[in-house]
């Protein structure tokens, strides 16, 4: 660990906090006074540990300084605690120190961890949990959504906590360790701060996995001398090749690493293999004065190692979008694999760093972490736990870079689409996408990108909604404007449809009755049965009115009636005779349908069908439709029907008597053998195996005769 953390968890002494703090910062009188207030509001209260409680704030503000040399943060994590655990409102911290500590005290305060204990009783503990972490962690940025530098401060107060937790029950402790991880570790990751990332992902894995953690720390320690040994040669020729191609030793710098505790146990998960096999566990640092510097470095170290081209990345020239640049790449060197990093010691500071190395935590500054990302974030969604998850994923995911055709970059998580990155280059893109080529061939939307493909997305005048493909793509800006596209189209679509099927009532006595008789809520008409028949009698009032006797005769004898075929309700003042669907959208039970009149047909078509869309704008006459409320069960079944022409027509007609809908039929003949078998999968009313299998048994040898819906289950 590093020695500068041991020294911060072995202290708990309020002139020892103070001690360690000066060591990182200049105590400016302002601080000092802020110093004295802190230990005079928090008097009297004391931690779980029995120490002090002055010496946590103390602590947090000395790790802040580690992290950052700018005044009014240090200020605020001395002052984190004092509006929600002391007497002291946030009006005297603004009327002392000012606007902006006390922004930022504010934000700290409102960000109050959600427990799983202040949910209802009817929540299993898994439940509670993912909604206290997603409560937790929108709040969070929420809070920092203005400043950025709440967060630093939070996690630095986290990271704190951690180094203290083994004075709370082991139960409070596994819980903080859990929301650490889920919560604290992807902000940690996305502001670039690699250092509190590591550390805190380790303590987390400590108390969460405390096995797992010793299995991998009996290793290292039992190896350190060998590994030691080992960094000692290989870093020793490695500054033998740099001082032989012209670089002084003075100015470039080689940092020895171990890959940390919880980075070895997620790369064991992740290969399914022991902790000998982690190929990367050796790893050095080469730190060069500028970064030209880091290309000629590599050329040296590839000329003189064998490098694992598969294994090389550039993220000097292609930056992760939280301003991580760093070359990586892995060489063999005496029948060992190391995996080698190169950046220059301004890319060090940013890396370790992160946003804290920005002391102005200016978006977009040069070569710093990208925030647009937290003010982009969309946090209107009711759904938190769905947010969370959504948002996290985007936090927290390995990288791929991809280009555009003119050579734009777009750093996208691992696994994302074309689509992805269509909405990635612009919602408008994204929207009116309908093709695209990779690398020059072209390929489906949905196509996986991999890491430096060259993606142009070609687009359509009008905007395209997906609907069924938002677990198909990655980011969560692709799924949230997947989502907002689609409610939008549903909108128009029960609009227009509610419409169309008022008009087509009443198409007797004019063409566009509701624009007549103008009604609000016309969408509701698609789903409600009894609206639609509350419209019809309001306009039908209204046309007796107007129009006198003759009119009332012909809307006495032109009812709603209700026609079924299948599993298919039609409600309609015509004489329906026969329903089919289209060969364009192949509709399935349940989805979303619209029908539309054909002379005394009814055509079904899936709701979101861009063909049914250009009928619906058109004002095609359509028809209430839905769904029988009857639930088709799935069975499949192997029968012998004899060699006779018509065998199998004959008893799939006896089938459609009992409304058995036929999924799939694969038909054959043994050899020499006068019999066939015939294996079908159908669909039908009736849960009870042994009544379904009876009937079949009327027309055919039932082989074999099971419910799929039980095979699935088991």
């Amino acid at each position: 660990m590093n020695p500068f953390i041991e020294k911060i968890q072995s202290i708990n002494t309020i002139e020892d906090a103070i001690a360690e703090l000066k060591n990182y910062t200049k105590i400016t009188p302002k601080l000092q006074e802020i110093i004295d207030f802190t230990i005079k509001a928090h008097d009297n209260q004391f931690r779980k540990s029995g120490e002090p409680y002055a010496v946590h704030p103390l602590l947090v503000a000395t790790i802040t300084a580690y992290f950052s040399p700018d005044e009014a943060v240090i200020a605020t994590s001395l002052l984190h605690d004092v509006v929600e655990d002391t007497e002291y409102e946030l009006d005297f911290v603004k009327d002392n120190w000012g606007e902006d500590i006390a922004h930022m005290v504010d934000g700290l305060t409102k960000i109050v961890e959600i427990r799983e204990s202040e949910f209802s009783s009817n929540l299993t503990t898994s439940e509670a949990k993912t909604i206290s972490s997603a409560m937790t962690f929108r709040k969070m940025l929420i809070a920092s959504i203005d400043d950025v530098r709440v967060l630093l401060v939070k996690l630095c107060d986290r990271f704190h906590n951690m180094l203290t937790l083994d004075a709370l029950p082991e139960l409070k402790q596994k819980r903080i360790a859990e929301e650490t991880l889920v919560v604290y570790v992807p902000i940690a990751h996305r502001l670039g701060i690699s250092t509190l990332k590591n550390h805190l992902e380790d303590l987390a894995f400590y108390y969460i996995y405390p096995k797992e953690y010793k299995k991998i720390d009996d290793f290292i320690k039992e190896h350190q001398h060998a590994i030691q040994l080992t960094f000692n040669n290989f870093i020793a020729n490695t500054k033998i090749i740099l001082e032989k191609n012209g670089y002084d030793s003075s100015k470039v710098k080689i940092l020895s690493r171990i890959k940390h505790h919880y980075s070895i146990y997620l790369k064991m998960q992740r290969k399914g293999v022991t902790i000998d096999e982690v190929l990367d566990l050796l790893a050095i640092r080469v730190l060069v004065p500028e970064e030209i510097d880091c290309y000629k470095v590599l050329g040296h170290l590839h000329l003189a190692y064998k490098p694992l081209i598969s294994r090389f990345k550039d993220y000097v020239s292609t930056p992760k979008e939280n301003g991580y640049r760093t070359i990586h790449t892995t060489v063999f060197y005496n029948s060992k694999i190391y995996e080698i990093q190169i950046r220059s010691f301004e890319m060090h500071k940013i890396a370790e760093y992160g946003i804290a190395a920005h002391w102005k935590y200016k978006s977009g500054a040069k070569n710093g972490p990208n925030l647009n990302w937290l003010k982009s974030l969309e946090f209107s969604n009711e759904n938190v736990e769905e947010f969370y998850a959504d948002t996290k994923d985007d936090l927290y995911s390995e990288e791929i870079v991809v280009y555009s055709p003119h050579g734009d970059t777009f750093n996208l998580p691992r696994g994302a689409t074309a689509y992805d990155f269509a909405y990635a280059v612009h919602t408008d893109v994204g929207k009116n996408a309908f093709e695209c080529y990779i690398n020059k061939i072209k390929k489906p939307l949905l196509t996986e990108l991999k890491s430096s493909d060259i993606v142009s997305i070609k687009t359509t005048d009008q905007p395209i909604p997906r609907c069924s493909w938002i677990d198909m793509v990655k980011t969560n800006r692709a799924k949230k404007q997947i989502k907002m596209l689609c409610s939008h189209r549903q909108k128009e679509l029960n609009e227009l449809t509610g419409k169309n099927i008022i008009n087509t009532i009443f198409n007797r006595y004019t063409d566009e009755i509701t624009t007549a008789y103008n009604f609000d809520s016309l969408h509701k008409v698609v789903n409600n049965l009894d609206f639609l028949r509350n419209i019809k009698k309001q306009i039908e009032t209204r046309l007796i009115k107007e129009h006198g006797l003759v009119t009332r005769f012909k809307i006495l004898a032109s009812k709603i009636k209700k026609y079924k075929f299948d599993n298919i309700l039609i409600y309609s003042n015509f004489s329906i005779n026969s329903v089919s669907f289209d060969h364009c959208c192949h509709p399935k039970f349940g989805d979303d349908i619209v029908a539309f009149k054909d002379g005394n047909k009814a055509i079904i078509h899936h709701k979101m069908c861009d063909k049914a869309y250009k009928k619906i704008k058109s004002k095609k006459s359509m028809l209430f439709c839905k769904w029988t409320k009857d639930t088709l069960y799935p069975y499949k079944m192997v029968v012998s029907l004899a060699n006779t022409k018509g065998e199998l027509a004959r008893l799939l007609m006896y089938m459609s008597k009992y409304e058995g809908y036929i999924l799939s039929v694969d038909y054959g003949r043994e050899k020499h053998s006068y019999r066939q078998y015939c294996d079908i999968e159908f669909e039908i009313n009736n849960s009870n195996v042994e009544e379904v299998r009876k009937i079949v048994e009327q027309k055919a040898k039932v082989i074999e005769f099971f419910s799929k819906k039980d095979a699935y289950n088991k």
